[in-house]
């Protein structure tokens, strides 16, 4: 009844969305703030009527807005359901057997080997250093024929950032007819862009999302900049899966946060600084804490599982992130929350493991 690539699929396994009790979630990188509240006179001004004709399938006006937030035409920007969905067309339209093996660092975005095995994309996993870092000369090295690089800057899990010059530095090295995708879900929480390398290299794409630091996680909202060649290609695929993947008020709300820059910067740098505050508190508790530009953590207490850190935080309702890797399977990943869910999180963690 099922083909062999569906027997074969191994999907993508996200944080917990529990509903036995109430829990403090810090297990899926949500903004503990919300949203923009222009938001929510747009939803009380929005006409339903609206809803019964189709969205546009272009979704201009959010292309304008995101392009006018980055100094870029709207030719250089796509737009889809999530940044998840915008990376699918990615793999799809840029990563494939016939270019090559994808590179990727052993430990990113978890969803990225499902998109290579659901589209029959070879990867090469590239370890990290051993100060957990991506390894750009690792990635970019010559020897097996490579269809393309994609990694997260900041990595997740890791938190760990490069900056642009370094990326530069590895673009100038790698070929020029193969994309490099960066993955800046979680840049605006400390990291630096690569967009002004865009102009310079023509086969860089940088992907982003309104679920983190624009505080709408439950709206799917993502996006694409790069060259318009690189943009025509992901609405091609676009229209070769579904002509219209963004709502008509996903649209319209997208558009307007993406102009809310004052807004978003205050909430961005409250989570930086309640991260560094967090950071500190952990160590001196006895904690290894990974240097980290994103909205969470990776951390680890020497002597204790992470399976273990896990499941005695869930015991006390409070909730993060464990990866079985054996490499990695001693760290959790914290979410940063409000001051005083970490607050709460740091008393826990020092009366179980004074």
């Amino acid at each position: 009844m099922f083909t062999q690539r569906f027997r074969q699929l191994a999907p993508y396994v996200p944080g917990e969305q529990p509903r036995d009790r109430q829990y403090l979630k810090l297990n899926t990188n949500e903004c503990p703030y919300p949203p923009a509240p222009q938001i929510a006179d747009l939803l009380r001004r929005f006409d339903p009527s609206r809803l019964r004709l189709y969205p546009d399938p272009t979704m201009m006006r959010l292309r304008e807005a995101i392009a006018a937030r980055h100094g870029l035409s709207p030719e250089q920007v796509f737009t889809g359901n999530g940044s998840d969905e915008v990376l699918s067309f990615c793999f799809y339209a840029f990563f494939g057997a016939d270019l090559g093996t994808l590179r990727l660092p052993a430990f990113t975005y978890s969803f990225y080997p499902v998109y290579c095995d659901f589209y029959g994309i070879p990867y090469e996993k590239v370890p990290l250093t051993e100060a957990f870092e991506v390894d750009l000369d690792a990635l970019c090295a010559t020897g097996t024929a490579a269809s393309g690089i994609i990694f997260a800057n900041p990595n997740a899990p890791t938190g760990h950032f490069w900056p642009p010059e370094r990326i530069a530095a590895m673009l100038k090295r790698f070929r020029s007819d193969r994309v490099v995708v960066v993955d800046e879900a979680y840049v605006d929480f400390g990291g630096e862009s690569v967009l002004p390398l865009l102009d310079a290299h023509p086969n860089l794409l940088i992907a982003r999302t309104l679920s983190k630091s624009l505080a709408l996680a439950g709206l799917r909202i993502g996006y694409a900049l790069g060259h318009p060649a690189l943009i025509q290609a992901l609405f091609a695929v676009k229209d070769g899966f579904n002509s219209y993947p963004l709502d008509t008020l996903a649209q319209e709300i997208g558009a307007l946060a993406i102009a809310e820059e004052a807004y978003y910067r205050n909430i961005a740098a409250r989570i930086a600084a309640t991260r560094t505050r967090f950071a500190a508190a952990l160590g001196q508790l006895g904690w290894q804490v990974l240097p980290s530009r994103a909205n969470f953590v990776f951390a680890r207490r020497p002597g204790i599982a992470g399976q273990t850190v896990y499941q005695t935080l869930k015991a006390e309702g409070i909730l993060v992130r464990h990866f079985n890797p054996p490499e990695i399977s001693d760290f959790v990943r914290i979410t940063i929350g409000t001051d005083p869910q970490m607050d709460r999180l740091l008393a826990v963690v020092s009366r179980l493991w004074p």
